[in-house]
């Protein structure tokens, strides 16, 4: 697919889908930095607790007269005395690994804490580590070298807890972070997709508008719009003025330039027609011609002008009936059966005498061919993003052959000397229907004459 047919992204789908990345991903940000800051806090008040009560196990701890420790520290929290409940705490005598106190929950256990090379100690003789749990949790543990300065001994002390306490708060922090967001997420959506709508409104009115001057309901835009954009509405009214002013000119200019052809040309005509002879009557004859050729030509002219005209709606019910009763009182010798069926609503996307143009020609011609009956139709159809109306004028006349279908449009080819006329009817059907973008063709009616079917733009 060419990128010249590539079909234009919407401007709200545009707005929105910024509006929305962009919320989704700061609220996707935002997420990872609470969890991440909300996780540091927790580990930072967890070894916080985690100090404070190895601090009391510190403050507890005596040795007596043999450098034995003893003591019972109360730390205020039954965990450290239920069985390998996650809460530990140890003292040991370094270099007696004999002399150990441990809290009840590690079961005369001791834990299993890392060699320096893994964990050092810092300049405080304090260190962090993880490690693992009698039940195969993993712990965060804490120690601290203490100096007896009775005794001159030195002691660790340690506090452990497991982690699993830890990740479940996070998890369930997070859980509430992705509830609460997503009921955020949602509600930005729908502001969004709310703001886009409101924000482009003024939008769709000047098109509802445009619309309207469309389809001949009215003739400029009206009404009060956004700063932004009424300079827009104000170049589009200034542009539809423009444009009648151009329309008008080329009307007036086409009407002066026939009057000044075809006074000339009177005047040749009845001074042709006053010297009798061969001469005269090739004048005549010649003037007629040319006067057929002016009217096909300023025909021409006046149609590729009123054709931009983006207001002229014209209803077709009422220029068909009209032509019904002419055809009827012209042709009444004839007895020829019109049958009318025009689809209610429709409307031809032109001026009115145009329409009256094209009906004239085709009924005229249908009336002249016609045996006994002439069927004339309008439908609306759907062409593409357009609506079209066709309009099918059948005879049940000879009719014609593919061939002589071709030739027909031909700018003055006739197919019968007796019958009056320039020879210019169906070529000037043709020329209309062109300059309104729509098509002209013509087949064999089932009625077993002429089926014409124009194809014009419908309002």
């Amino acid at each position: 697919m060419s990128a010249s047919s590539r079909q234009p992204v919407s401007l709200a789908l545009r707005l929105f889908v910024l509006a929305a990345v962009w919320s989704l991903l700061a609220l996707a940000a935002a997420y990872f930095v609470l969890v991440s800051y909300y996780r540091a806090g927790l580990e930072r008040n967890f070894e916080t607790l985690l100090d404070l009560h190895l601090f009391n196990v510190v403050a507890a701890i005596q040795q007596d007269e043999d450098g034995r420790i003893y003591g019972e520290p109360q730390l205020g929290d039954p965990r450290f005395e239920t069985f390998r409940s996650g809460w530990y705490w140890q003292a040991i005598r370094l270099g007696r690994s004999d002399q150990a106190i441990a809290s009840p929950s590690l079961a005369g256990g001791r834990l299993g804490l890392k060699n320096t090379e893994e964990a050092p100690f810092d300049d405080a003789f304090r260190r962090v580590m993880d490690i693992e749990g009698p039940n195969g949790e993993t712990l965060r543990a804490v120690e601290q070298l203490v100096l007896f300065d009775r005794t001159g001994d030195r002691l660790a002390f340690a506090t452990a807890a497991d982690l699993g306490e830890l990740d479940a708060d996070i998890a369930a922090y997070r859980n509430l972070l992705v509830a609460v967001f997503t009921v955020l997420g949602v509600g930005i959506v729908v502001i969004t997709v709310a703001q886009v709508r409101l924000g482009l409104r003024p939008l769709r009115r000047v098109g509802a508008a445009l619309s309207g001057i469309r389809e001949g309901r009215a003739e400029r835009l009206t009404g009060a719009y956004p700063r932004e954009i009424a300079p827009l509405t104000a170049e589009i009214n200034a542009l539809i003025e423009s444009n009648a002013k151009i329309i008008e000119r080329a009307r007036t200019q086409v009407g002066n330039l026939a009057h000044a052809l075809k006074t000339p040309l009177s005047v040749i005509t009845n001074e042709a027609r006053s010297e009798k002879g061969p001469l005269g009557d090739k004048v005549v004859e010649q003037a007629g011609l040319m006067r057929h050729q002016i009217d096909y030509y300023l025909d021409r002219a006046r149609v590729a002008a009123s054709a931009g005209v983006v207001s002229a709606v014209t209803e077709v019910e009422p220029v068909a009936a009209t032509f019904a009763r002419a055809m009827g009182r012209i042709y009444a010798d004839r007895d020829i059966d019109l049958t009318v069926d025009i689809e209610a609503g429709s409307r031809f996307q032109g001026e009115r005498q145009d329409l009256e143009e094209l009906f004239g020609n085709l009924v005229d011609n249908a009336f002249k061919w016609a045996a006994s009956r002439v069927r004339l139709s309008c439908r609306q159809a759907p062409d593409g993003d357009r609506k079209l109306l066709e309009i099918v004028v059948e005879d049940d006349g000879p009719g014609l052959s593919e061939a002589e279908c071709r030739d027909a449009m031909r700018r003055g080819r006739r197919f019968d000397e007796t019958q009056p006329g320039s020879g210019l009817g169906l070529s000037i059907v043709r020329d209309l229907a062109e300059l309104y973008n729509g098509s002209f063709a013509l087949s064999r009616s089932p009625l077993g004459g002429l089926r014409a079917m124009l194809r014009l733009p419908a309002a």
